[in-house]
């Protein structure tokens, strides 16, 4: 049987995140999630803590505090993020930088203050929950693009860091999931874009009304958990695998304009 290991999730209140502290406390682990606000009562067989990953006390406190209870971390799975959606002119900058402290910085301050504790193991597993549009960017969704850009550049490096420690890193790239992440943070829309994101977000709503639940990530961290080498990138949904194919093998052009068609961005405004 598998030995059971202290897992830390960050974001598990909800959505990917919820599903996948259920599913590896299903799995026999010892699990503790990560929420800016616990409630009084965790979910089933999961110990919450309070954590603020844009804050480094509150990412300091959050570690220092599990380590107490665990004693050493096996696995750290950086799942805490949010979509600011929104085109490039709407987003202001005080909004970008949000999204990136949250999205980008805050998985750099989860890795930063785990990484003594693996390597003095040597062992361990960093996963982040990156996105499809962390390599095929979709419009109105800029900054959120830049921001898993960004992931999958970092994790990428720490991989071929942390590989002499006998630490290991790899990413989940989901397409649409059903969750309430597509609740997006309101900009002041600029009317000039507006038929063209209006069909941007209804053919994204429709990727989300047919879209599976979180459980289908879920699945996949628990197989990275019990791999001893896991891959770098791991695909969820069949337009995960089937977009980066297509940007692969298509002409950069050709894969342009069917993205934009795809989504409308080439009728008129009327």
């Amino acid at each position: 049987m598998m030995k059971a290991k202290s897992i830390l999730v960050t974001g598990a209140s909800s959505g990917i995140g919820a599903a996948i502290a259920a599913r590896l406390v299903q799995d026999g682990h010892r699990v503790t999630g990560t929420c800016r606000n616990p409630g009084k009562e965790a979910p089933a067989g999961i110990r919450m803590l309070a954590l603020d990953v844009t804050s480094d006390a509150s990412v300091a406190a959050c570690v220092a505090e599990f380590l107490k209870d665990a004693g050493a971390i096996d696995v750290l799975i950086n799942n805490a993020g949010y979509l600011q959606s929104g085109a490039i002119e709407e987003v202001t900058i005080e909004q970008a930088r949000a999204q990136f402290d949250t999205n980008y910085f805050g998985v750099l301050r989860m890795v930063r203050a785990v990484l003594p504790v693996m390597r003095a193991q040597k062992r361990g597993l960093i996963a982040a929950t990156s996105s499809l549009a962390g390599i095929v960017p979709l419009p109105f969704w800029g900054q959120y693009n830049a921001s898993k850009f960004a992931v999958e550049g970092l994790m990428e490096t720490l991989r071929q860091e942390m590989k002499p420690f006998g630490v290991r890193v790899a990413m989940v790239e989901p397409g649409a999931i059903r969750t309430p992440f597509y609740a997006a943070p309101d900009v002041p829309a600029t009317t000039a874009y507006s038929p063209w994101r209006e069909r941007f977000s209804k053919t994204m709503k429709g990727f989300e009304q047919k879209a599976p639940g979180p459980e289908v990530v879920a699945e996949v961290i628990s197989r990275i958990v019990r791999s001893e080498r896991p891959a770098l990138r791991n695909r969820v949904t069949r337009e995960a695998t089937l977009f980066p194919l297509m940007r692969w093998l298509l002409p950069s052009g050709v894969f342009e304009s069917m993205v934009r068609i795809g989504f409308g961005l080439d009728k008129a405004s009327a």
